[in-house]
């Protein structure tokens, strides 16, 4: 079958017919010139070229056609896909990054040029909207300021080889720095109190800036969702297995109101949907907040084994699912604040192997304060939170040459920034005879200070050409000791001070904290007359966690919560 002409040649009938005399023209012509040139029989040849200039012709317009209507549906393509595009992106909902004012120092990139990343998932409690009060009860709590009663903070390497995760249970009591609401400009006084009330003293940022201040950890991104949105997601996600050891009813009982409704047969079971949900906030039949953790943690292995296992992104209608049910449930930091930026977070962690994701909870114990609420336990807590500054892996699944790289990245990056730090120096050091130290004791924190250690390294000081050094009484606990300077102009005597003392140039610092040359003698100096490599603290060993912080890996594919007696059936 031949092409119908009336397609693409003209909008009337008689497309056809004019073509066809143009055709025949172009013959007649071909076939005339033939007659006065050619031999008596003057026969084919011409009838022959004619027909191919016809066949060009016609071939050129059935081109234009084709390639016309490609660009229509490019053009309706893209325009959709724009439309769509622009849906998922005003589908999102954002906020400020943090609500609190200091933030601590960023993570210094790797021998590659990259850094970790840090992203602070919340659970909202939040009964603002009418689903939320459907799926958790609460109609009197409408009016009340939401609490994160699920936080965790994940922490991918910086060469995206692994993952930790760090839970703490939402009745930890702790510091909540000042906090301002990046809406309505109210601030919120610093207070002592349990880690779940941070959410409503200024919003999510509020939290990040909490958990900043107690871990030390640049924090670079958050992302909330409430009970709907759980629900929404694991419709989405689709089936995810978990696992109760006997009949679990998680319901009210006499003196113990609540309960989630979860109601599971012993056994693995697939759940999605608000069963999902009720898997996610059970508490009471896993025995308390810990438990309830560790049952999050099954939860989101076992959903990353489950996305893993199928091609999410070449699977067009599932990756439209998932965006649309995430930029619907999840409310972010603004920076991440588009469905590209996201798309690209997501790519963060799709390259990490599941038997290098680790969840953990963080090591706690009763607080002598009340005994309903925990208090950090900070020898552990101390542990894990000096692995993530350091980018230390919370498993030991790496490979021996991955192991030598990394150790070789690490020191390379550490010599660049020694070079970089002597290089930017434009102040040279001043007369050590001339240059005032002041000298603080921060050896405490999660051990007991070292007495009268500010004195002592004063001392050293002295000897060393600085007679104007003297001690402060100030404790001030830290776990690595610092040089710090106030202004450019003192850059050089800092570093001065830091070479005579042999601590590394990268622990010199500018701060507005201080009026002079300041040393804090940290944790990593607690003996010796230098913080070298043989009195310092040693290094973290990757895999190395505490046992208080209650690890699964993810490969555990046969993780099984207990119940707790009173909720089996």
């Amino acid at each position: 079958m031949g092409w119908d002409d009336s397609l693409y040649e003209g909008a009337d009938g008689d497309t056809g017919t004019k073509t066809a005399t143009k055709a025949k023209a172009r013959t007649d012509a071909g076939t005339g010139a033939a007659d006065s040139g050619a031999g008596a029989d003057g026969t084919a040849a011409s009838g022959s070229s004619g027909g191919t200039v016809a066949g060009r012709g016609t071939l050129r317009r059935a081109l234009r056609w084709a390639a016309a209507v490609l660009s229509l549906l490019i053009l309706g393509t893209a325009g959709a896909g724009y439309l769509y595009y622009k849906h998922l992106n005003d589908n999102i909902r954002s906020g400020a990054r943090t609500g609190g004012s200091d933030d601590p120092e960023k993570a210094a990139a790797n021998a590659a040029g990259d850094t970790p990343l840090n992203i602070l998932l919340l659970g909202s409690d939040s009964r603002g909207k009418p689903e939320n009060v459907k799926l958790g009860g609460g109609k009197n709590l409408t009016s009340d300021p939401p609490l994160a009663d699920v936080q965790m903070l994940v922490h991918i390497s910086a060469d995206r080889k692994n993952a930790s995760v760090v839970s703490i249970p939402r009745d930890t009591r702790v510091d909540i720095p000042e906090c301002k609401d990046a809406e309505t400009g109210k601030v919120y006084p610093k207070t002592n109190t349990i880690i779940n009330a941070s959410l409503g003293r200024g919003g999510a940022g509020c939290t990040l800036a909490t958990w900043q201040n107690l871990t030390g950890l640049y924090i670079d991104h958050w992302m909330t969702i409430d009970f709907s949105g759980v629900v929404q997601m694991a419709d989405a996600i689709g089936g995810v297995d978990v696992c109760v050891k006997n009949n679990v009813w998680d319901r009210p009982l006499p003196g113990v109101p609540g309960g989630s409704g979860l109601k599971l047969t012993k056994g693995t079971h697939q759940v999605k949907g608000e069963q999902a949900l009720q898997w996610l906030r059970t508490r009471h039949a896993f025995s308390s907040d810990l438990g309830r953790a560790k049952a999050q943690h099954m939860y989101m292995n076992s959903m990353i084994r489950h996305l893993k296992s199928q091609n999410v992104f070449t699977d067009t209608p599932r990756l439209t699912g998932l965006a649309e049910a995430a930029t619907k449930s999840l409310e972010v930091s603004e920076e991440i604040g588009t469905v590209k930026k996201l798309f690209d977070l997501a790519m963060q962690l799709k390259s990490v192997p599941t038997d290098r994701v680790t969840m953990t909870t963080m090591p706690t114990v009763t607080d002598p304060q009340d005994p309903n609420h925990l208090v950090v336990q900070q020898t552990d807590a101390t542990k894990m939170w000096t692995m993530l500054r350091d980018d230390v892996a919370f498993d030991g699944n790496a490979s021996k040459a991955d192991e030598e790289a990394a150790a070789a990245k690490k020191k390379k990056a550490a010599e660049k920034a020694a070079e970089q730090a002597a290089a930017a120096v434009k102040d040279p050091a001043g007369d050590p005879a001339d240059t005032g130290v002041l000298v603080r004791n921060g050896t405490g924190g999660t051990q007991t200070p070292v007495r009268g250690r500010a004195a002592t390294v004063a001392s050293l000081l002295v000897g060393k050409g600085y007679t104007l050094a003297r001690a402060d009484a100030t404790l001030t606990p830290q776990e690595k000791t610092t040089v710090l300077f106030p202004s450019a102009e003192l850059e050089g005597d800092a570093q001065g001070v830091a070479k005579a003392l042999g601590i590394p140039l990268t622990s010199v610092q500018r701060s507005t904290d201080v009026s002079g040359v300041t040393v804090t003698v940290g944790a990593d100096w607690r003996t010796g007359t230098s913080p070298s490599e043989e009195t310092a603290a040693p290094p973290s060993k990757a895999g190395a966690i505490p046992d208080t912080a209650d690890a699964i890996n993810g490969a555990e594919k046969d993780a099984c919560m207990d119940v707790y007696a009173p909720y089996r059936f």
